[in-house]
């Protein structure tokens, strides 16, 4: 409904500037809101208040300007200026019934298709490979996956790039901790076993002993003059950990795969290139032997150039360096117009240089977009960073582990008649989708405090509440003994006001699904869905369906909640959640 309203806007500033009562200079953005109270219409636009300085006139002249040039349009039955200016707009019922009807009938008329389709780069998740996944990674893979799904959906194409770090100096130390391992036990199988143990080993070692660390020095230096004995253990160890990383990402119904990983060491021979480039470019200053690209615009507190370091006095390369020939790679091999970067957002400062310096050494088109999408952190109740009682780093297999066990007692308690296989099935979906989507629901820049109890609630803005909608028009459609199928044949009518409130919210999930993919923010498809299902909690109280009036009514008011299944459905498919038919 929005789009309707902004487009027969678009057309009167269009009317108008030929009339000579706007500048053609003007390019304004048409701001439309929804109306809280009915009274005063269905949708309402500040466009005559925003405009009327350059106009030169009062904001209710232009506004009464602007309603004359409006062109008509049978789904507008009113329009109304109200107040100082704001311009009020009426929804004819018959055309929200036909609109609804349409998406009964194709649900995919319910969601306009990108007509510009782009490619899109999109990284996310990247996780250290000298570890194991914490919960540190949990935002970055799952709100960029949420929003890779409704790129895709919308029609555009989409290419996944796991940027891992699986290279630098760290690997030094584990290089020589597998290194003993093997010689220790030469005729065994290798086996990593725990990751975080295996880390922890390497790091006493390297902080404990010199000879252990002078080992570890070496081998970083054989490992990256491409020795084949260090290469060997190296792809061992990045196997395993890969490994790890995809049975996190198949629990959590997260789209990566072995396909999408280019990490750090993909791009170890181009380096080398990128400085030269730099030079080339006459971008490097050296300062204390270290290569470094200085920027006017970035600067500290006292004013001084920040530099962006990209080649250490060692002649070691940073992380500056590999983002610089990783972007270039997206660009002119991937042939991206759109780059996004799902990556903590305390790393701002940093993606605003490597945009930077990637403009000014061509390495992006003057066209292609560049953002990072920064996000904050999931805190414990202390508001710090979600740690272990002891203090140490929440293990991501941990928590998600936990989650099912919780789920599966909730869900034990509650439904004590279902078969094993059924309460374990309906646990992990449960248990891994409150977690989701209580990150999910969370503004993408907002720290958030995690409760695993608040979690897996029923009751407010949670997973199992959106799941538990599901499933009740299931238990519905099913009780009705009327099968899907049978449903075309009938139309949806819309009587009563709480009909009319669940189809327009309907109407709007378009809106919505455009939004999140423009501001790469899911949390924007979880409100929606909330107050989609608390608005069919109030039909629910107010309109009868099995008990309806007439057989007419029952078969409308099923239509109607099977077309809220689909959307809640293909919202949560979305935000990478399965639905249940029962819980």
């Amino acid at each position: 409904m929005k789009e309707l309203v902004t487009s027969i806007l678009s057309d009167a500033i269009t009317t108008l500037k030929s009339d000579g009562i706007l500048n053609n200079d003007i390019t304004p953005t048409i701001q439309v809101t929804h109306v809280k109270d009915k009274a005063h219409g269905d949708l309402a636009s500040n466009l005559a208040m925003m405009l009327a300085k350059s106009a030169k006139c009062k904001p209710r002249d232009l506004a009464e300007s602007i309603v004359k040039a409006l062109p008509q349009h049978h789904g507008i039955t009113k329009i109304e200026i109200a107040g100082p200016g704001f311009i009020n707009f009426f929804i004819d019922d018959n055309w929200l019934t036909n609109q609804i009807n349409e998406a009964a009938e194709n649900f995919s008329k319910l969601v306009e298709k990108t007509r510009r389709p782009q490619t899109v780069v999109v990284d996310y998740s990247s996780p250290n490979l000298a570890k194991e996944m914490h919960v540190g990674h949990l935002r970055s893979s799952i709100i960029g996956d949420a929003v890779v799904r409704t790129l895709e959906y919308l029609g555009h194409k989409v290419i996944r790039q796991n940027h891992v770090g699986d290279w630098g100096t760290q690997f030094g130390m584990l290089l020589a901790h597998m290194e003993q391992i093997v010689k220790q036990h030469p005729n065994d199988s290798f086996n990593l076993g725990d990751l975080e143990i295996f880390y922890r080993e390497a790091k006493k070692q390297f902080d404990d002993s010199t000879k252990f660390a002078d080992r570890s020095r070496q081998l970083v230096v054989k490992l990256q003059s491409g020795d084949d004995y260090c290469l060997k253990l190296w792809k061992t160890f990045r196997l395993t950990s890969l490994n790890h990383c995809n049975s996190v990402y198949a629990m959590l119904n997260v789209s990566l795969n072995s396909q999408d990983v280019r990490g750090e060491s993909d791009y170890n021979n181009d380096l080398q290139n990128i400085i030269d480039d730099l030079e080339k470019k006459n971008l490097l200053t050296v300062s204390d032997g270290a290569s470094c690209v200085f920027l006017d615009e970035f600067t500290n507190q006292e004013g001084n150039p920040l530099p962006l370091i990209v080649k250490k006095a060692d002649g070691g390369f940073l992380y500056a360096t590999t983002d610089l020939a990783a972007i270039r790679y997206r660009q002119q091999k991937l042939k991206a117009n759109h780059l996004l970067y799902f990556v903590d957002q305390r790393q701002s400062l940093h993606f605003q240089q490597i945009f930077k310096v990637a403009r000014l050494a061509n390495f992006v088109d003057k066209t292609t977009q560049c953002e990072h999408m920064g996000f904050g952190t999931m805190n414990g109740d202390d508001g710090k960073p979600f740690k272990t009682r002891t203090g140490g780093t929440v293990k991501l297999v941990d928590l998600l582990n936990e989650a099912k066990t919780r789920a599966y007692t909730t869900v034990k308690q509650k439904n004590p008649d279902l078969t094993e296989d059924e309460l374990r099935k309906i646990a992990d979906v449960v248990g891994i989708s409150a977690v989701k989507y209580a990150d999910l629901s969370k503004n993408r820049t907002s720290d958030y405090t995690f409760s695993m109890d608040a979690m897996l609630s029923l009751q407010g803005n949670t997973a199992p509440y959106l799941l538990y909608a599901y499933t009740r028009i299931a238990s519905i459609l099913k009780n009705s003994n009327v099968e899907t199928h049978e449903l075309k044949f009938n139309s949806i009518h819309l009587k009563q006001e709480e009909e009319k409130q669940l189809a327009a919210k309907l109407i709007r999930f378009n809106e919505v699904v455009n939004r999140v993919a423009d501001k790469g923010s899911p949390h924007l498809l979880c409100t929606y869905l909330f107050e989609l299902s608390s608005l069919l909690s109030t039909f629910y109280e107010k309109c009868h369906i099995l008990k309806a009036e007439d057989a007419a009514t029952k078969m409308s008011r099923l239509k109607l909640v099977v077309l809220v299944a689909e959307v809640i459905k293909q919202s949560l498919s979305l935000l990478g959640i399965k639905t249940l038919d029962k819980m």
